[in-house]
């Protein structure tokens, strides 16, 4: 047992309390300080038994949730309270008339929200999904208690070291899903960065920690280049009479791994490794133009890619992010990211929406960026007041508007509107009022026709043709992305739906009846799972529309009378807990995690095969509800929502160190297409290997030879020795795992 130095421990709790009041003192109005002591002193009364998982004293927690809010975002006492309290409530007997009275009623409504969402952030949540919504909901009323569940999220992911595996695996990937893409929304660009490095680290350490180590090998180098890269660039800007900040700084080790990924080539063909950032320091009614002519400085040095040049300064994001980026060539063959902005811009790109409040309650401060930021929110409230699908439909809606990039489109008269990538007419129609959206016929583009479908690109005015006969369709909602329009039509949709759904359930009940099933919520569930809808409404509601045929459910009975047979002990099995408690009453109390290769006769379970995880792979087990238990890659396309939305289905699971079967995996293979290329690659994995294929698909255009080959291997370490030989065929440029 490690025994605990109480008195190094409290000098540690002072230290971090101190560094909190110093890095909040510019904020901090008469009496403030006083406040902050009173929530210190109580939150380490309340917290003063409990530990973390680190066995850290438990108030390092809300401390440092505190200075995250500050430093990190940029917010005030208010907040400063309300983190340093977060979890006093839900931990003592203090209620939240005892906040208000001591606090006032601005902190014990934040605590409140607070308090009603701390299952979001609990490790190994099973409601991820609804609690989500639970937490929006608050958005409404304060996004301060947003924020401050962000900088809660943010701690979590920089403790997660001492969690267990299978929970660091739920809880990176909940944070992936759903709080980096918010941090983004908000405007908080270094939150939702480090959210996804991290997310990296503990999903795929050995990528996160070669791409730390490549950027570090090459640090000196890249230092060099960028001190010649802006030396005339400074010269000029002070000749000038500027008054600027110039930082070069690497992307961030997330955004690199995904470009390796997406266009699948190494570290060193990454090219715009780090981007330049010069800030201006300017009065606001000189912004624009200052930043022009900073770009044109620029663009007098190096030549400009006139594809990458994005201007937010004139029509900000819909975060609020205002920036001038373009993409030069340097003198060395480079292409380099120069960034262009203010201190104010900087600010708000650093520290999101809080920022706004603090130049919005300044004179001449601008309004557009705060402004599109305010009708987001109000977006969200409607979108939550139209919704009354399941929570996992609602997030699905909800992500789908906060990682798009947007474009800008005008009206007949020309007014501005923002919409999201991908956005259509019909979203445009649904834009400008529900009535003339539900009413959408068609539109003119640039004065030419077109239909409800076609996607908008920046620049379009766009005039809505309606008709009184019209109204939404089912199909409708395929042509829409924005959630206003996609509310709407569900909600014009609701009442024609609700008919069809209660004559799927009256027809469901007979059809059980007839087939001598008793009508539950789990048979439901399982009928659910069976016919591969997403809830139970949508169930029914294909019941009853016909689209699933009733006489269908009798192969469901067969179904289930199939897996009875098999008299599976864990087949009642629907989440962690109860798996770990069966497995250890199988197998013994050191058990409690699947060990694939030996439990097979104790446990039903199949490996994925969106994924074709193989020996060696990182892997976790997903308790289905009809298939039993499914084995997954931890870097399987489908891992990240079933980790965010499921995490109490995820189970603990590794491969024994004996395995003796062969198993399914793909291998890309790009070369230069010779005679003989096929030949030579079959021999090496046929003949040295003795590897057996299960198919082989070429093709060959212009001299580059593609080729998809899937085999059967006992490992990854037998993959990466196949990997290995086929490289050093002549003629072939790269070999990768496909799944």
């Amino acid at each position: 047992m490690i025994k605990v130095d109480v008195d190094e421990e409290r000098k540690e709790i002072l230290k971090r309390y101190r560094k909190l009041l110093k890095v909040a003192k510019p904020l901090l109005k008469a009496g403030d300080a006083k406040l902050i002591k009173k929530a210190f002193n109580v939150a380490s009364e309340a917290h003063k038994e409990m530990r973390r998982k680190s066995g850290e004293p438990y108030i390092y927690h809300p401390l440092e949730v505190a200075l995250i809010c500050v430093e990190e975002i940029g917010l005030g006492t208010t907040s400063i309270i309300s983190a340093l309290l977060h979890d006093v409530v839900e931990d003592t007997d203090l209620e939240l008339e005892d906040i208000e009275r001591e606090f006032g009623i601005k902190v014990a409504q934040i605590i409140d929200g607070l308090t009603k969402i701390a299952g979001v952030f609990d490790y190994g949540t099973s409601q991820q999904a609804e609690n989500f919504r639970k937490m929006l909901i608050t958005l409404s009323d304060d996004v301060r208690v947003i924020l401050i569940k962000l900088a809660d999220r943010l701690n979590n992911m920089r403790t997660l070291e001492s969690m267990p595996r299978h929970k660091q695996l739920k809880i990176a990937s909940e944070t992936k899903f759903l709080y980096a893409p918010l941090a983004h929304r908000l405007g908080l660009y270094s939150i939702k960065s480090e959210l996804e490095d991290l997310h990296l680290k503990f999903v795929d350490r050995d990528a996160y920690e070669f791409i730390i180590k490549k950027i570090s090998d090459s640090r000196l180098s890249r230092n060099k280049f960028i001190k010649n890269f802006i030396a005339p660039i400074e010269n000029e800007l002070e000749d000038q009479g500027f008054k600027f900040l110039i930082k070069g700084r690497p992307k961030s080790v997330y955004s690199i791994y995904n470009k390796m990924k997406s266009q699948n080539i190494p570290f060193e063909e990454v090219f715009d490794l780090f981007a330049i950032r010069i800030i201006i320091d300017t009065p606001y009614e000189n912004e624009k133009a200052d930043c022009w002519q900073a770009y044109s400085i620029v663009t007098d040095f190096y030549r400009p890619n006139p594809d990458r040049l994005r201007d937010w300064i004139s029509t900000p994001r819909a975060n609020g992010y205002e920036s001038l980026h373009t993409t030069v060539m340097s003198q060395t063959g480079q292409w380099v990211e120069v960034q262009i902005r203010t201190q104010r811009m900087d600010d708000i790109a650093e520290r999101g929406y809080a920022a706004h409040w603090k130049y919005k309650e300044k004179e001449n401060a601008p309004e557009k960026a705060a402004g599109s930021l305010d009708e987001w929110i109000t977006q969200v409230r409607t979108l939550l007041e139209n919704n009354d699908g399941s929570a996992i439909e609602f997030m699905d809606d909800f992500r789908g508007n906060l990682f798009q990039d947007e474009v800008f489109v005008f009206t007949p008269k020309g007014d501005l509107k923002v919409m999201p990538f991908g956005a259509t007419a019909l979203d445009f129609a649904f834009e400008i009022h529900s009535e003339v959206g539900a009413k959408c016929i068609g539109a003119k583009v640039n004065q030419k026709l077109v239909s409800i479908g076609h996607k908008l690109k920046n620049g379009d005015q766009v005039e809505i043709l309606t008709s009184n006969k019209q109204k939404p369709t089912e199909d409708w909602l395929k042509s829409v992305v924005t959630s206003r329009a996609k509310a709407k039509i569900k909600d014009a949709l609701k009442e024609e739906k609700k008919g069809y759904m209660l004559d799927g359930k009256e027809i469901v009940q007979r059809k059980l009846k007839q087939m001598k099933i008793n009508f539950s919520s789990e048979i439901v569930e399982q009928l659910r799972a069976f016919f591969e809808t997403k809830t139970t409404s949508e169930f029914y509601y294909k019941v009853g529309r016909g689209i699933i045929d009733p006489t269908a459910i009798k192969s469901f009975k067969d179904f289930k009378q199939k897996k009875k047979s098999r008299k599976n002990p864990l087949l009642h099995v629907t989440d962690e807990k109860s798996f770990t408690k069966e497995i250890k009453n199988l197998k013994g109390p050191d058990h409690d995690q699947l060990l694939i290769g030996e439990d097979m006769d104790v446990v039903d379970y199949i490996l994925a095969k969106c994924c074709n995880p193989i020996p060696g792979d990182d892997v976790f087990g997903f308790v289905t509800v009809n298939e039993g238990i499914k084995i997954h890659r931890t870097a399987c396309p489908n891992a990240l929502e079933l980790l965010s939305n499921h995490g109490n289905r995820v189970i603990k699971a590794r491969w024994t160190s004996q395995q003796q079967i062969a198993f399914l995996a793909g291998l890309k293979i790009v070369g230069t297409d010779r005679v003989g290329l096929i030949s030579d690659l079959t021999k090496v994995i046929s003949n040295e290997l003795k590897v057996n294929m299960r198919s082989i698909t070429v093709d060959s255009d212009s001299g580059i030879f593609e080729g998809s080959i899937k085999l059967y291997v006992h490992s990854t370490h037998h993959l990466e020795k196949l990997i290995d030989n086929l490289s050093r065929v002549p003629g072939v440029l790269k070999v990768a795992r496909f799944d």
